[in-house]
């Protein structure tokens, strides 16, 4: 009897299908392979990199690269196969079967993956692996034992995170033999577009500034802290800043629409745990531009990439160690919280204790001569690291109290950051305002009385907003206007100072002149739509049933009818109101894995004033409550986030960069500065 060709191709594709499926069916156990492989990885980099530049063994450090490209893919590797098993329901994996389910749509199986702590710790280790291959692609030009130190430092700080990862947070543990048949399903509170893309944006700029940490890292031990060392890790900080600012305005654009209560920033502890970072970067960058045109605050900067990426280490703790309860918040062992402790420990202490020992050769000199654009920068510096200080005691203060009180628990609220954290930001913007006019090393004072008169035009516009304001019915007290006018002409007298600085700036405008400018602008946007939408917006709670109509600020709000609709994974009571012309549908979601009620906001989005309705709780006579809120000017708050994100990125693409030519021989070339 023959086999036809037909036959063997057919026996051949069952097996190549059957030792594939076999292959899918351990994805679990591959996937914890590959991360282990990829600590190995890791391993080996820090190793390479540290002592080959240590020893001048040029061959170690070209070689390190090719360890920073294998963590890279088998950690890809690994956050692959836990993505395949939740798009597969494998229940079987303890992490799969505890946030999702059969009814999840794919894109939010997807998001699930970091939707927990386990998957999202794996989601910054990748990310942390891809900064790293970033590096070694990028940085081949540097020299050898700047590149070397560099990608051990890196390599280190990814040891310790998958040394947490595979002891503490293993996201491929099996539950057998008892495996469910259906899963716990992801937290309703997570099923939202705001959050499939803004973890990783958040985690992108996080673990990003351990590139400048490592650079800084690099500098101390060779000593070389000078303008080409400012001027390597100038765009990698302002890359990982701009992703930083994008997912922290993306956290508070979700909190508004997400959870129902027409807020977009409350001072949560995990809010803090990525705004600390945000400033101490902020400074960093304003640093890193005077050490590059300068050669000045050498030790003032590279203290702040250790400060800055401790914040960073220190959100990680905050969030993922158990000792707090928020919506953002990782529900997890506290023990696990020991091990970041001893990371955070061994991180910022052996830095600071390098920069101790290194710093008298370091520290750099210079003369101001009156004012100049180096003493603002200075100034600035401070109210950054000072608005740091305050966000940390405020956030740190009631853990601090419990763990002393044996658990008592206080809260430390609006209130306290309000009264100290506005006043700091509106000294920024006055510094801000002065830095365009401020030149290197001496500015006449006639540039200073060009800059007086524009205060005094701004002064006089926000005059008449003032008089625009006091019409609404919406203002509070005498306080809370003169706030808004305060803030009002700051953000003017900011933009015009701006303004005027480049139409007579002479010669090129650069693409990082043309950053910073879009950034600060960003930060004017911003402050008025914060000080516009806290005291001009207008909000009321009513009871109302289908076919009641209330009336807020002139404007008429009916409320047409209730209906209830069928999600993939929910029921829903929808509501519509009519405000005019339009039609807003708020909802109340069933999630039916959980039974878990959560609320949808219907809004309808505008530049100047969005309208805000949300269902509260139904009421036995078939009503409901209801919170209907014009929100002033909130998109700007957004709006200003995104240009300062923008102008991040825009400032990166400066040529200077793209020119700097660099020898591998341990001297560097610096490409003329625009």
């Amino acid at each position: 009897m023959t086999t036809s060709t037909s036959d063997i191709l057919t026996v051949k594709y069952e097996s190549f299908d059957a030792t594939l499926g076999t292959l899918w069916g351990a994805g679990p156990e591959i996937g914890h392979l590959a991360a282990i492989i990829g600590l190995v990885a890791a391993i080996v980099l820090s190793v390479l990199g540290h002592v080959g530049a240590a020893t001048r063994r040029r061959s170690w450090v070209e070689n390190s690269g090719s360890f920073a490209v294998l963590q890279l893919v088998t950690l890809v590797v690994a956050f692959a196969l836990l993505v395949h098993a939740f798009l597969k329901d494998d229940y079987s994996v303890v992490y799969v079967a505890t946030n999702s389910n059969t009814l999840l749509p794919w894109y939010y199986k997807v998001s699930a993956v970091w939707g927990a702590h386990e998957g999202s710790f794996l989601l910054w280790t990748l990310i942390m692996a891809g900064w790293t291959f970033a590096v070694a692609i990028i940085g081949r030009r540097l020299p050898y034992q700047i590149y070397g130190r560099v990608l051990g430092t890196l390599g280190l700080l990814n040891t310790g995170f998958l040394l947490f990862l595979l002891q503490t947070s293993n996201p491929f543990l099996r539950l057998v033999p008892n495996v469910p048949t259906v899963g716990a399903d992801l937290n309703p509170l997570l099923q939202d577009f705001g959050l499939i893309v803004h973890p990783p944006l958040l985690y992108t700029g996080y673990v990003g500034f351990s590139v400048a940490f490592a650079f800084g890292v690099a500098g101390l031990i060779s000593g070389r802290l000078d303008a080409t060392w400012a001027r390597w890790t100038r765009p990698w900080t302002n890359v990982a800043w701009a992703f930083l600012t994008v997912g922290i305005t993306l956290g508070s654009w979700w909190a508004y629409y997400e959870l129902g209560w027409g807020g977009w920033w409350f001072w949560d502890p995990v809010e803090n745990a990525s705004f600390m970072p945000w400033l101490a970067g902020t400074a960093l960058i304003h640093s890193l531009a005077v050490t590059e045109k300068r050669s000045a605050f050498r030790g003032w900067t590279v203290l702040l990439t250790i400060l800055t990426f401790s914040l960073c280490l220190l959100g990680a703790f905050i969030v993922r160690s158990g000792v707090l309860t928020s919506v953002h918040a990782f529900a997890v062992d506290p023990e696990r919280g020991v091990f970041l402790l001893v990371l955070l420990g061994v991180t910022v202490g052996g830095s600071l204790a390098l920069y101790a020992i290194r710093v008298p050769a370091i520290r750099g000199r210079i003369a101001y001569m009156g004012l100049s654009r180096e003493l603002f920068l200075l100034i600035n510096n401070a109210l950054f690291v000072v608005a740091v200080a305050v966000v940390l005691v405020g956030t740190l203060y009631p853990l601090a109290y419990e763990a002393v009180t044996g658990g008592d628990k206080i809260s430390v609220g609006p209130p306290y950051f309000n009264r100290l954290f506005v006043p700091l930001m509106g000294l920024l913007a006055v510094f801000l305002a002065l830095v365009p006019v401020a030149r290197w090393k001496r500015t006449p004072i006639q540039l200073f009385r060009q800059v007086g008169l524009l205060l005094l035009a701004s002064t006089l516009v926000g005059g008449v907003f003032f008089v625009i304001a006091i019409t609404s019915d919406r203002v509070l007290n005498t306080g809370s206007i003169v706030g808004v006018v305060i803030a009002v002409t700051l953000a003017i007298w900011l933009l015009l100072s701006h303004g005027v600085d480049f139409i007579q700036r002479k010669g090129a405008r650069p693409l990082g002149y043309l950053g910073m400018l879009l950034a600060h602008v960003g930060f004017a946007v911003g402050a008025v739509g914060v000080a516009v939408t806290s005291v001009f917006s207008h909000e009321t709670e009513v009871r109302m049933s289908p076919g009641d109509t209330v009336e807020l600020n002139a404007r008429q709000y009916h409320f047409a009818s209730v209906t209830t609709v069928n999600g993939p994974n929910y029921i829903a009571q929808r509501a519509k109101f009519d405000v005019g012309g339009i039609s807003l549908y708020p909802e109340k979601r069933n999630y039916l894995a959980r039974n878990s009620v959560m609320t949808e906001a219907g809004i309808e989005a505008g530049f100047f004033q969005d309208l805000y309705v949300a269902l509260g709780e139904p009421l036995p006579d078939g009503s409901w409550g209801v919170r209907i809120q014009e929100k002033v000017l909130v998109r700007w708050v957004w709006c200003g986030g995104l240009l300062i994100c923008f102008g991040g990125l825009l400032a990166v693409m400066d040529s200077r960069y793209r020119r700097l030519a660099l020898r591998r021989d341990g001297l560097a070339t610096a490409g003329k500065v625009a």
